[in-house]
């Protein structure tokens, strides 16, 4: 919960800086406040009885296909499809994702930050990195655990026998829910922490990206397969942004070369995902609907294939770049000027690498520093 809300004790000085109610600012300081407002309405619409039946569409998850007889008798878990109801139930829990993300933001990653004195950039990174470690790390444990439930790895053709009538447990259909939640909780994030326009662009690709991917598999019953393919890509980006958490406290660069197991990772990753896709859309769902098959294999190939694109980008990227520093290392015995330029280039180079590192006052002092040699 944001803290902008709280009130303070009877008799104390009233707070010069407290923006004008409902004005952006206002918004932006107190939007957990008042987006846990909005949800409390649900919850509280779920406990009267004339407006139960309308409120428990948003918070209770819809379309039960199982008798509650039976299961009762058997005592067998409730089993549901997808539909129309998922719609008010990802809005609901897309309230929750937002005040989540403040609690992180505020309780956890504003107190690390500011002890750290990171600058702009790097402030940026650790909390996006931050945000997203926790997310791919809780859809990390609970997909691995619903793989186990379910035996996926035990008896790896329950992912395509009897395709399309793949039913979910309450935590299958739950898990899909949290991450069409999550992925959509981006947009209006961007609003909430006053991301610059030149940042926005990638943050609203990944968002909507996210959601129709997701959205694909889920409404069209590739559920199974995909909490398989999201666990092993959820891994890999744990690992990702870990490391990149682990760059913005190394400023000596001491972690740089562990950054291979990171590189190992995502191709075992890229690697398995390409197989169990392989298996499970041509020879398990394409034996029985052709056109299934081939469908979900395009979509996943597609996607891995980016994926792959993007990691080989990035890593051509960064090796140019390191090779560009060891030319500026290396020692000259060319002409003095020139070593004495060369010295004076790598120097500067440095000066604006630690300058980079500091935080934005310091940076501002540094510059006038220069400006008045």
């Amino acid at each position: 919960m944001s803290s902008a809300l709280r009130t303070k004790p009877f008799g104390g000085k009233k707070d010069k800086k407290n923006p004008p109610i409902l004005s952006h600012e206002f918004v932006i300081q107190n939007h957990a406040d008042i987006v846990s407002c909005v949800a409390m309405v649900f919850v509280v619409g779920l406990m009267m009885q004339a407006t139960s039946t309308l409120a428990s569409i948003f918070i209770v998850m819809g379309h039960n296909v199982t008798d509650p007889t039976d299961a009762a008798t058997r005592n067998e878990p409730f089993l549901y499809e997808s539909g129309w109801r998922d719609g008010p139930a990802v809005f609901f829990y897309t309230l929750i994702c937002i005040i989540m993300h403040a609690i992180l933001q505020e309780y956890v990653l504003d107190k690390v930050s500011k002890k750290l004195h990171l600058s702009k950039f790097k402030l940026s990174r650790f909390n996006e990195s931050g945000q997203l470690v926790v997310f791919y790390l809780m859809s990390f444990l609970w997909g691995a655990e619903i793989i186990i439930r379910e035996q996926y790895a035990e008896n790896m053709s329950k992912l395509w026998v009897d395709f399309p009538n793949h039913p979910m447990t309450f935590l299958h259909k739950l898990y899909f829910i949290i991450q069409l939640a999550y992925y959509l909780h981006m947009l209006p994030e961007l609003y909430f922490q006053k991301i610059k326009k030149d940042e926005q662009l990638p943050k609203i690709q990944h968002s909507i990206a996210g959601t129709l991917i997701i959205g694909f598999f889920y409404f069209f019953a590739y559920r199974r397969i995909a909490i398989v393919l999201l666990t092993l890509h959820y891994f890999s980006e744990f690992v990702a942004h870990t490391f990149g958490l682990l760059e913005v406290f190394d400023k000596e660069e001491k972690y740089a070369k562990f950054r291979v197991f990171n590189n190992i990772i995502f191709l075992l990753t890229a690697f398995s995902t390409l197989v169990l896709s392989f298996l499970t859309f041509f020879t398990g769902i394409g034996k029985s609907n052709p056109t299934s098959g081939m469908t979900g294999l395009l979509i996943a190939f597609s996607i891995q294939g980016f994926l792959i694109f993007r990691f080989i980008t990035s890593f051509l990227k960064s090796k140019r770049e390191s090779k560009e520093q060891q030319a500026l290392k290396q020692p000259l015995t060319k002409k003095s000027k020139a070593s004495g330029e060369t010295k004076n280039a790598a120097s500067s180079k440095k000066d604006r690498k630690k300058e980079s590192d500091l935080p934005e006052a310091d940076q501002n002092v540094s510059q006038k520093k220069v400006k008045t040699k």
